[in-house]
This record gives structure tokens, sequence and C-alpha cells, in this order.
């Protein structure tokens, strides 16, 4: 029996409310590794060529605004549609991964994902848009502040990575209520 299970094991003995901070330490461990994924693909994604190109390419749709920013010399440090790109692929890699090891270890759920999945990417892209909104909108707010474009894009990536862990976790504990049957 693994580690993992030999606690979890314990846990379930200990009562509801150990169960859900046990619960909540393994989810704070995979929303690390889900950001450390987005954070990796955040700083990679920019090197591509066809995406530093589109660094120069102001996008807006609806409410988003992803402004080209500009350094006193006048180069395109950040923003664009190769902002909007790097940020949001990142994002939604990042929640993809989340999903499946909250489902798995975390929650040891055996939800239907059938009927888990979809929920789960209906409430994802309510997330994904809102930080959509929000980290361009922090991005050049850092940037005015004399941030370097890596800085504030880290840092508006944290931002809204920490909110997101707030709002999944009681989506997920509701979502993967189903324990797995025991073979």
């Amino acid at each position: 029996m693994s580690k993992l299970k030999e606690i979890d094991n314990k846990a379930e003995g200990k009562g509801s409310l150990i169960v859900t901070v046990w619960q909540f330490v393994k989810f704070i461990f995979v929303s690390l590794l889900a950001m450390l994924v987005q954070v990796l693909l955040t700083n990679v994604i920019p090197l591509i060529p066809a995406i530093q190109e589109m660094y120069a390419q102001p996008f807006s749709l609806w409410v988003l605004e992803y402004p080209v920013n500009y350094n006193e010399l006048g180069e395109v440090i950040s923003g664009g549609l190769g902002y909007c790109i790097a940020f949001n692929v990142a994002n939604i890699i990042a929640q993809v991964v989340a999903f499946f090891v909250n489902k798995e270890k975390t929650f040891n759920s055996g939800a239907n994902i059938a009927i888990a999945l979809p929920i789960y990417i209906a409430f994802t892209i309510g997330l994904v848009f809102f930080s959509a909104w929000l980290s361009p909108t922090l991005n050049t707010l850092f940037l005015g502040f004399g941030w370097s474009d890596g800085l504030a894009r880290n840092a508006a990536m944290m931002i809204c990575s920490a909110l997101q862990f707030f709002l999944y976790f009681p989506v997920d504990k509701i979502l993967f209520h189903k324990k797995k049957e025991e073979k």
C-alpha cells in the first residue's frame, strides 16, 4: 500500500473534518505543481519566435484588452496577442494537469468523468476568462511601476493562480465527492 493511501485511510478514520484538511493539504501540492507548469509555460512560450512577433500586435476582444507595452526606448516589452496566447495556453494546460491529479490523488474520486469533466470545463472557462481579463490589467499596472517584463508577467500570473486556487478547492470538493470503489 502506498504511503499516500495509508495517510488517506488514517484520515478517513478521524472524521470528515480531518479528511477535508488532508485533502486541502494535497490540493495545495497539486496546485503548486499546476502553478509550476504554468510558470514554466508562461516563460517558455514567449521564446517561440512566432509568439514573440505577436507581442507587437494589440489584441482586444470584448472586455479583454491586451495592449502592447513599450519601454522608454520605444521597444516592445510585453503585451499584445503574444502575451494573450502565452498566458492562456499555460493556464489551460495547468488546469488540465490539476483536474486529473486532483481527481485521482487529492480526492480519490470515482466520479463519472462524463459528468465531472464538462462541469469542470465550464467552470474553468469562466475562471480562464476572468484571469484573461485580470492578468493583462495587472501586467500593465506592474510595468507602470517600473517592474521588468518577466517580473510583471509572473506576478500577474501568480495572483491569478492564487485566486483560482481558492475558487477551485470547493468546486473540486463537490465535483469529486464520490469515492473510488475499493478493489
